[in-house]
C-alpha cells in the first residue's frame, strides 16, 4: 500500500481541529472519515465503529461553543500523533483538556482510526 504524503494527513488534522473550533457540523467532521473508521475517545471507552457511530459522537457537542488549538503534530507516513487543546464553554464555566489523539489514515487522506488519550484527571475547570 503507498503512503500519502505527510501533508495529506497533517492538513485532515487540521481541517478537523478547524471545524471543531468553527462549530463544524457533525456531518462536516464525519466526511472527513472514511467508512468503517473507529473512534476509541477516550482510550478504554467503546470503540465506535462507522459513519453512524462516529456523527452520533460529534452530534453530542456540535452546538457547543469550543475552541480547538494544535499545540504539537508528528507525523509518520500513514499515521499521525497531535497534542491539542479542546475548550468548551458551557454559560459561566468552561472546562479544557489536552488530550493526545493518534489517527491513521487512507490513501485517500480519510480518517481511519482515531484514538484519544486522556483522562477524567485531565480535565480543567478554566
Amino acid at each position: 500500500m503507498p503512503l500519502v504524503a505527510s501533508a495529506e494527513p497533517a492538513a485532515t488534522v487540521k481541517r478537523y481541529l478547524d471545524l471543531l473550533a468553527a462549530n463544524g457540523s457533525a456531518d462536516e467532521i464525519t466526511g472527513l472519515y472514511a467508512e468503517g473508521a473507529t473512534i476509541e475517545d477516550p482510550i478504554g471507552s467503546d470503540v465506535r465503529h462507522g459513519h453512524d457511530a462516529i456523527h452520533e459522537f460529534y452530534a453530542a457537542i456540535e452546538n457547543l461553543e469550543k475552541k480547538a488549538e494544535l499545540v504539537e503534530l508528528k507525523t509518520a507516513g500513514n499515521e499521525v500523533a497531535f497534542l491539542w487543546r479542546l475548550t468548551v464553554n458551557m454559560g459561566d464555566n468552561s472546562t479544557r483538556v489536552e488530550p493526545i489523539s493518534v489517527m491513521t489514515f487512507d490513501d485517500d487522506a480519510k480518517i481511519t482510526s482515531m484514538r484519544a488519550f486522556w483522562s477524567p484527571d485531565d480535565l480543567s475547570v478554566l
